[in-house]
């Protein structure tokens, strides 16, 4: 795998896809950065892939997965990422900016579109003050949470208190105090101490959490 630019989102790709086992390859303009990352990936290239002769030396075409992971500039990012697409990268991965940044890097053929802060704050807002207790929502508007159970589903049966007829969400998992995660059935009951995991169209689980 290629990942361009050593930053922290960058340098956290590389080092959790290297523990993962993957093979890394990474990409960096600052010399001093490029340097702190020798023997801690498999590979480090000190070099600007906005360049077309760097993608072109470091054979990009190569690798199956790449992540433009550039965050000081815009139109490096841009650069890059269109310099992987003429090389034939069949499966990039690009850290936006900005909403202007993420339409760019659609319009030139990025496959997948992360924006981090913007992600991260929207997640943040789903769980303050709220029973979510984690959030993750996919770009169809989808998402699965983890919860703490409404009221109205304490002391019954899933099919009981029908929560997928009534809210159209599933509730696919449910763990008890100090037991592991099992997977949800019509029969699971349901006690006030438990932590719910439940997917579907996220208005309809924001529905879900605003009930008591």
């Amino acid at each position: 795998m290629l990942v361009i630019g050593l930053g922290r989102f960058g340098a956290a790709a590389a080092l959790e896809l290297r523990r993962l086992g993957h093979k890394v390859t990474a990409i960096e303009k600052d010399g001093f950065l490029a340097e702190r990352f020798l023997g801690r990936i498999t590979h480090v290239i000190h070099g600007d892939a906005s360049d077309v002769g760097v993608i072109r030396d470091a054979k990009a075409g190569r690798f199956p997965i790449a992540v433009v992971a550039i965050g000081s500039s815009v139109e490096a990012s841009v650069l890059a990422a269109a310099n992987l697409v003429d090389a034939g990268v069949q499966d990039i991965w690009g850290k936006a900016l900005s909403p202007e940044h993420a339409r760019i890097l659609d319009r030139i053929g990025i496959h997948h579109i992360v924006r981090p802060e913007a992600d991260t704050g929207r997640r943040v807002a789903h769980l303050v003050g709220g029973r979510m207790q984690d959030y993750i929502e996919f770009d169809d508007g989808f998402a699965i949470v983890k919860m703490r159970p409404p009221s109205e589903t304490i002391g019954f049966t899933l099919e009981q208190s029908g929560i997928r007829s009534k809210y159209g969400v599933t509730v696919v998992g449910v763990k008890a105090p100090g037991e592991d995660f099992t997977y949800a059935v019509p029969s699971t009951k349901v006690s006030a101490h438990d932590v719910l995991i439940v997917s579907g169209p996220t208005t309809l689980i924001e529905r879900l959490a605003a009930r008591p």
